[in-house]
């Protein structure tokens, strides 16, 4: 009995510790469709050096208003698909930091909140010092030429994130407490974004003086791990959740094409030879069943036919 009360005390506890930790607020982790607020580095326009505050710390702040929004720059996480972005005007100051951007004298540096802040923080004596908020540097990569009054800027970006997926403690798949992975949810491990066709004057090249609206084009694409998906081998993903997996349509099509090659298979093997069985069609028949060579041609010797009486 002894030994009964010791097992459930400790299956009781130890029940409590992963609920406990299952919604411990200090982990947070994205949701799917979460919003990620774009910040970049406050950049002087005279000189392209970075800007700090009194602490001697580098000043970020919000990308520009989008005219779509009404709101920053910001990725829904997970969320793939074409973002627009129209800035409504280029001031003289902001044209300047193009011409850095485009002439690779600074970087358009911007970064992107690794984790969502926790919503609660414990309070009184005992209390943890709150975990300093982490980011992931995003560099927008802008392409263009630099002309004496005016630029060329290639609007049209790819935008490349890769997540990690959060552990969900609160469920145990039973071996050896190996923990499930959340599909729809994670933090941010990297990212990247730059210019496409910057040397092609097409739709997405355009030209830019001071005070002209910039209408820029984001490309999104998410990866739910550090890696880049692979074709040698197993394609593991592509897209996260909600999505058709390339697997999926693969292997889709795999099936289709295994259905046809059998049902033909089976046809010309097995129905067409017993419906043929005791005609005769000539050089006509298909694949060669009955008389000739299956290409509507006798297989006489020079055209010849042997009359039957």
């Amino acid at each position: 009995m002894g030994l009964r009360r010791t097992t459930l005390v400790l299956a009781a506890a130890t029940a409590a510790a992963v609920q406990a930790v299952a919604f411990d607020p200090s982990i947070p982790s994205y949701n799917y469709g979460d919003p990620i607020l774009v910040e970049c580095m406050n950049r002087s326009s005279e000189t392209g050096e970075h800007i700090q505050n009194e602490a001697d710390e580098i000043q970020w702040h919000s990308f520009p208003t989008c005219l779509e929004t009404s709101s920053p720059l910001s990725f829904s996480y997970g969320v793939e698909g074409e973002q627009n972005c129209t800035i409504s005007m280029i001031d003289d100051p902001f044209f300047h930091l193009l011409e850095f951007y485009i002439h690779s004298d600074a970087p358009l540096a911007c970064r992107l909140p690794a984790s969502p802040p926790p919503l609660v923080q414990d309070v009184g004596p005992d209390a943890k010092k709150p975990k300093e908020q982490e980011y992931i540097p995003l560099v927008l990569a802008l392409a263009g030429t630099l002309q004496l009054s005016h630029l060329h800027i290639s609007t049209h970006l790819n935008v490349l994130l890769h997540s990690s997926y959060a552990m969900d403690t609160s469920d145990f798949d039973g071996k050896a407490g190996k923990r499930k992975e959340l599909k729809d949810a994670g933090v941010l491990d990297s990212g990247i974004a730059y210019s496409t066709s910057p040397l092609e004057h097409n739709d997405d090249t355009v030209k830019l003086i001071i005070g002209d609206p910039l209408a820029l084009k984001f490309s999104v694409r998410w990866f739910p791990t550090p890696e880049l998906p692979h074709t040698e081998g197993k394609v593991e993903w592509q897209g996260m959740g909600g999505h058709v997996f390339a697997s999926t349509v693969f292997y889709g099509l795999l099936a289709f094409g295994a259905g046809v090659v059998v049902s033909g298979v089976y046809f010309f093997g097995s129905v067409l030879p017993r419906r043929l069985k005791g005609r005769s069609l000539g050089g006509a028949t298909p694949l060669g069943y009955g008389i000739g060579n299956g290409w509507g041609i006798s297989s006489s010797s020079k055209g010849q036919h042997k009359r039957v009486d």
